[in-house]
């Protein structure tokens, strides 16, 4: 289809190609023509053209066959120029179908243009075909050409930015439940950092470059990093101020004491948050490519909903730790009144936690545990001190008497309806069965003893034999580590002795870290 260029108008050499193609920043432009001499002539007069400070990169399809393969290859196609005779006399118009309704692509432009438009009459096509405009060739000089690309561009530009917000606000709405639902500060930290990578689509070029940044919290004056990503992952629990550059922690100290959020340097951005308990946190982003307008919309978006989170977490994390201390103020007051070594029942509970996540149980509910265990021998409340603190060996009558413990403490607990109190009732009945079925006082064997009980008579014990007993000097390690593996499937679960030998030294540690 011969193309009248009598009143083209041809771009000075010196500003074609003024954006390189394959550049991100340019338009997309598919011409689809059988005749080499209509793809040589557009390019020519759009050469040095721009939009938006953006230039055109120009793809090229001689045939529907070619144009399909370009379009499955392509989705970032702005604006295609379409013939319609090609192959067959309706080529162009299969193709509008192929684009639609196969490849269901509602954003790209398309200019249909024609040599023959008896063909292809413009008021049915228009009526028929999904097409943004229509152009007979002889008509279209380089200012039409120039006029129909800039009115499609525009609405290519304004259907992204919808498209875009559309997508913003639903990663924002998805981002938010999740976070909602994390209870740790350091996962929710975590969370905040991923779901931030990802509505800033600051990963879309990971192998290129990968964003990196840190969640940041304030303890006793000093901000710690919390959780991090990319390059920064190595520096968990480090100093903000020892890891970052210099220029980086001026802008840090002006968000902290401005207590406002900040963007900088064009990829760099300091979020800051203040909870209502007037906790401090600061979340810290770099990425690879410049953050818009957009992004900043979105971002002040996700964080109105982060700070609420923010706030909800604080708030269920005071409560935790007020329970905690309670339940453990009931535990030592136990273990001071039997005369225990100090530190008994915080031990415990960390050997429990231990335990607990090697065994494969979930994060959340060894963390219930580690909250329970302190109450392991509530029961000994209703023990006579006379027995509880006897120095020598117990008569059988007395033995009768204390083995009621586990009982009495089951009693006490049993009756709440709260996770904590019902996980430590059944801790309290069952911490001195025997997986051989000698223990007291139901005589269960096997895993027919919960495994609350089965875990806490392993840490119970190894705590036990470890510490100084008003009856008796505490046992060496070599010994303990003995009696572990010759009771092995007798009075323990064989699996949790193992993870306690295989994890000795984890327990030293916490040994070391609660002596009393």
């Amino acid at each position: 289809m011969t193309e009248n260029t009598d009143d083209l108008l041809f771009a000075d050499d010196d500003e074609a190609q003024t954006h390189a193609p394959g550049s991100p920043a340019a338009w997309v432009v598919l011409i689809v023509d059988d005749e080499a001499e209509v793809h040589n002539v557009t390019r020519l007069v759009l050469s040095g053209f721009r939009y938006k400070g953006r230039g055109l990169e120009f793809l090229s399809a001689y045939s529907g066959a070619e144009a399909r393969a370009m379009l499955s290859a392509r989705p970032d196609i702005a604006v295609i120029l379409l013939d319609v005779v090609m192959e067959e006399n309706d080529t162009g118009l299969k193709l509008v179908k192929y684009i639609r309704e196969d490849l269901e692509n509602r954003f790209v432009r398309i200019i249909l243009r024609t040599g023959q438009p008896g063909q292809a009459p413009e008021e049915r096509v228009i009526v028929e075909y999904d097409i943004n405009d229509y152009k007979e060739k002889t008509e279209l000089t380089a200012q039409k050409l120039l006029t129909a690309i800039v009115s499609a561009l525009r609405t290519s530009s304004d259907i992204a930015t919808i498209e875009a917000n559309r997508l913003g606000l639903e990663k924002i709405i998805e981002a938010s439940e999740n976070i909602f639902e994390l209870q740790s500060m350091e996962k929710f930290s975590t969370g905040v950092l991923s779901q931030l990578i990802s509505i800033l689509d600051l990963n879309r070029n990971a192998i290129v470059c990968q964003a990196s940044g840190f969640a940041a919290v304030n303890d006793k004056g000093r901000f710690n990093i919390l959780a991090a990503t990319g390059e920064y992952q190595p520096y968990v629990r480090r100093n903000v101020e020892e890891v970052v550059p210099p220029e980086v922690y001026s802008h840090f100290e002006r968000a902290v004491k401005s207590r406002t959020s900040l963007f900088f340097d064009g990829k760099r951005y300091l979020g800051y948050f203040r909870s209502q308990n007037d906790s401090e946190s600061v979340i810290y982003l770099e990425g690879c490519k410049e953050l818009t307008e957009l992004d900043l919309q979105l971002v002040e978006i996700f964080f109105a909903n982060v700070s609420i989170a923010f706030d909800n977490l604080h708030l269920n994390k005071e409560v935790e730790d007020t329970q905690r201390e309670i339940v453990l103020t009931l535990g030592e007051t136990i273990e001071w009144r039997s005369q225990e070594t100090g530190n008994h029942v915080r031990r415990v509970a960390e050997y429990i936690f231990i335990l607990a996540r090697e065994y494969g149980l979930p994060e959340a509910e060894a963390t219930l545990l580690r909250l329970a265990a302190p109450m392991h021998d509530v029961g000994k409340l209703g023990i006579p001190d006379s027995i509880l603190n006897k120095p020598a060996a117990l008569s059988d009558s007395e033995l009768t008497v204390i083995r009621t413990h586990p009982t009495i403490g089951h009693e006490i607990l049993k009756a709440s309806h709260r996770e904590l109190l019902q996980a430590a009732s059944i801790i309290c009945l069952q911490h001195h069965e025997r997986f051989d079925g000698t223990g007291y006082p139901n005589g269960l064997a096997g895993e027919d003893i919960h495994v609350y009980g089965r875990l806490a008579a392993v840490a119970d014990v190894f705590d036990a034999l470890m510490s100084d007993r008003i009856y008796r000097q505490a046992w060496p390690l070599a010994q303990v580590v003995e009696h572990f593996k010759a009771e092995r499937g007798k009075h323990f679960d064989p699996k949790l002795v193992d993870i306690l030998l295989d994890k000795l030294d984890t327990f030293l540690k916490v040994r070391e870290q609660y002596q009393g």
